[in-house]
């Protein structure tokens, strides 16, 4: 008898606890949607973020506005401060990295200050604010997953705080 009893007791306990987590959530307004977070830069329109391993090339952007999403051949970058394909900056963007396009002088104050010099592994993880050499750029534009800042130049203080913002934010963030 008193084992049936205390069964009711847990049962009616988890039920009172099933109800108040309702009520709770219910009256919970926060819908926070990663595509949707502010933060510094533009939010730009999603062109996916599927990996494409066999058919035809993936499509290229115009020079002056590199991508922020979109399907892409999985394509590691081994070195910054070089001109990175539209793969390589997709890829490094999909794992949580900032990239930095720049014509002209590089930001590279920015990527000292933020994860330090770049270093491969540190990309793989998303952690890396990486350099590419972008001609017809006009200048500098911070990219992340869906996020993009056109800066005044290479010592705009926006540059940090953008990195900062989004270092560690790909496309599931």
């Amino acid at each position: 008898m008193k084992a049936l009893y205390a069964l009711a007791v847990a049962g009616l306990a988890a039920g009172l606890c099933l109800i108040l987590i309702i009520v709770l959530a219910s009256r919970d307004s926060s819908q926070v949607d990663p595509g949707t977070t502010a933060g510094p830069g533009t939010l730009e329109a999603d062109r996916g973020a599927q990996v494409v391993t066999s058919g035809p090339d993936t499509p290229a952007s115009a020079p002056d506005k590199p991508p922020t999403s979109g399907p892409h051949r999985e394509a590691p970058v081994n070195a910054d401060r070089t001109e990175l394909t539209d793969d390589e900056i997709l890829t490094a963007l999909a794992a949580g990295n900032v990239v930095l396009a720049y014509e002209g002088a590089a930001p590279a104050a920015i990527q000292e200050e933020v994860s330090g010099p770049y270093d491969p592994e540190l990309a793989a993880a998303g952690q890396a604010v990486i350099l590419a050499k972008r001609p017809g750029v006009g200048g500098v534009q911070a990219l992340a997953w869906r996020r993009r800042l056109v800066a005044s130049g290479p010592d705009d203080p926006k540059l940090r705080e953008f990195a900062e913002a989004w270092l560690g934010q790909g496309p599931g963030s």
